[in-house]
């Protein structure tokens, strides 16, 4: 059973992801849907964690709008995601940056 699972899974993973890690700026395009249309919003931000593997893999990327931080999972392999580029490759020496959500700005 686990194997029939396996390539189902394996079916439905992306294979345009860029190598990215905590720490990274990063740019993800996302299709949203308002009633009959779709459009492309933009997320920008400081990937603050990286959780699983494989098709349930997520990210978490952090953002400062108008004063307050914005935080936002994304599911790596979501069919949601049209895009996402690497703005700037950061030097960090943890896994998990939540102590950035208690710094004012950036410093």
């Amino acid at each position: 059973m686990n194997d029939k699972l396996k390539i189902v899974q394996n079916a439905q993973l992306k294979k345009d992801i860029p190598e990215f890690q905590v720490g990274d700026t990063v740019s993800v395009h996302i299709r949203i849907r308002e009633e009959d249309e779709t459009r492309t919003q933009a997320f920008e931000g400081i990937v603050i964690a990286r959780r699983s593997s494989g098709p349930s893999e997520t990210f978490t990327v952090r953002k400062i709008s108008y004063g307050e931080g914005v935080e936002r999972t994304f599911p790596i392999h979501s069919p949601n995601i049209s895009k996402m580029e690497i703005i700037k490759k950061g030097k960090v020496r943890r896994a998990k940056l939540f102590y950035l959500r208690k710094k004012a700005k950036r410093k």
